[in-house]
């Protein structure tokens, strides 16, 4: 175990503190998922009911994959690749197992490469934001700034440049390494998102609509829930801690022997929820204050709020703020994702990590043109009636992911030793040990195996 940290902290290098591996891997979990899709999420799905639905899909699927990806990284001290093969190899497992981490790298490729560019609006809305163009806005202008003619989408050359300075900021920052890089991104970025998002928190509960948008987020209402918002609610809470990508595993690798890895897990997870919720509590009272609908979709962040901001007295300044906010929370999701692939190719090719990254983000942002272009010149290449940004989306969301976490958690419940798994988490009692052993061995995959089936098809509830 010594060897493989040694190669980990010459090669990537160790988180400095636990606090550092708690701030990135939050930071890998916290991204537009938990301040956009959340709260546009429970909106459609019937706010509390939704949201109690998801905080125990928190509790019983993603904290027990949590602590099983956390603990293959830190057990392997490499990136998903080389530590899904090196522990298949002591555990007398078949080679195959690899390409569980070969996919979770790959996904992470194919879901940077149109992130990027959804990331980008961020920073166009941002530039609206601060020169005054989001003031004044009616509803017709609202989605004509997004969906209309000259709107964001519909400009090849906005795309693309907004896609490229996202990829080109990923890179650098990446590619300066573990502690220059990410960790100093995530010590900068991660505090500077939790203030801006309690102060919007804060601005919100002054508002008339507060105690209605927090009722409408707290209060279940399972009469308002359907069987679909439930598996909406397990998928939030599955996605939303970056699992099944191999980002958890690769930043678990750069973590420290002595840290408990049960605990941080919890940590974690308690703070991407805190976001999300945090999330709610920001948008809800603005939505009901200015009249708008909560349950209007995707739109509800780049159509819906801008709306209300451009009501509000203070409107300018929170429209900076809170697309400051969205580009923050994308950038630090987009590290990780970058993260497993960049890991790798040092290890295969000793190269600089500096001129790695460059050359990979060169490559993801390559991959990413076609979803760039997606609503606009390739607006009419289509498969299976989908635009290319939604098919590499829906691709990568409903098949890869839920496959890879659900691999990792049958080779951690099934094929690696008890004794191993009981050394590397340390921290855990033994009735903690076999509850979390029971649930990543059976509930978690159930429940995996349900959503999947749910995402592709095979299973149609309303």
């Amino acid at each position: 175990m010594q060897r493989s940290s040694t190669s980990a902290a010459s090669l990537h290098g160790l988180w400095s503190t636990r606090l550092a591996f708690i701030l990135a891997a939050t930071g890998s979990a916290v991204g537009l998922g938990n301040i956009w899709g959340f709260p546009y999420k429970a909106g459609a799905n019937g706010g509390g009911a939704f949201v109690l639905i998801y905080l125990g899909c928190v509790l019983l699927i993603g904290l027990p994959i949590l602590i099983a990806e956390i603990t293959l990284g830190r057990k392997g001290r490499s990136s998903p690749i080389t530590t899904m093969a090196t522990i298949a190899r002591r555990e007398n497992r078949s080679p195959a197992w690899a390409l569980v981490g070969a996919m979770g790298v790959l996904c992470g490729v194919l879901i940077l490469s149109f992130y990027s560019v959804v990331a980008g609006w961020t920073l166009e809305y941002l530039q609206l934001a601060i020169s005054g163009g989001l003031n004044g806005l009616n509803k017709e202008r609202a989605v004509a700034l997004l969906e209309g003619e000259n709107g964001i989408l519909a400009s090849p050359t906005r795309q693309v440049i907004w896609h490229s300075v996202f990829m080109i900021l990923t890179a650098l920052i990446v590619g300066r390494g573990v502690k220059q890089g990410l960790e100093s991104a995530v010590k900068l970025l991660m505090p500077m998102l939790a203030i801006m998002l309690v102060g919007m928190a804060i601005y919100s509960l002054t508002l008339p609509g507060a105690g209605e948008g927090l009722r409408f987020l707290f209060k279940p209402d399972f009469s308002e829930l359907k069987t679909a918002g439930v598996l909406a609610a397990m998928g939030q809470a599955f996605f939303s801690l970056s699992l099944g990508m191999g980002a958890i595993m690769a930043y678990g690798a750069y973590l420290p022997r002595d840290v408990s890895i049960p605990k941080t897990a919890a940590i974690v997870a308690g703070f991407d929820t805190s976001v999300a919720l945090l999330a709610g509590i920001a948008i809800f009272p603005i939505v009901y204050t200015y009249g708008l609908e909560p349950g209007s979709g995707p739109g509800l962040v780049f159509v819906t709020l801008p709306l209300a901001f451009a009501q509000s007295p203070i409107g300018q300044f929170l429209a900076c703020v809170f697309f400051l906010l969205l580009f923050t929370a994308a950038l630090t999701s987009a590290l990780s994702l970058m993260e497993p692939a960049t890991a790798w190719l040092v290890e295969k090719t000793k190269m600089d990590r500096f001129e790695i990254a460059l050359g990979l983000g060169f490559v993801i942002w390559l991959i990413g043109i076609p979803s760039a272009l997606a609503y606009n010149v390739l607006s009419g290449a289509t498969l299976f009636d989908k635009p290319i940004l939604d098919l590499v989306d829906g691709l990568t969301t409903n098949i890869m992911l839920p496959l890879g976490g659900l691999f990792i958690a049958l080779f951690v419940g099934w094929k690696i030793s008890k004794a191993n798994l009981q050394n590397e988490l340390h921290g855990f009692s033994a009735r903690s040990y076999t509850v979390w052993l029971w649930l990543v061995r059976v509930v978690a995959p159930a429940a995996i195996v349900f959503i999947f089936l749910q995402e592709i098809g095979l299973l149609n509830f309303s």
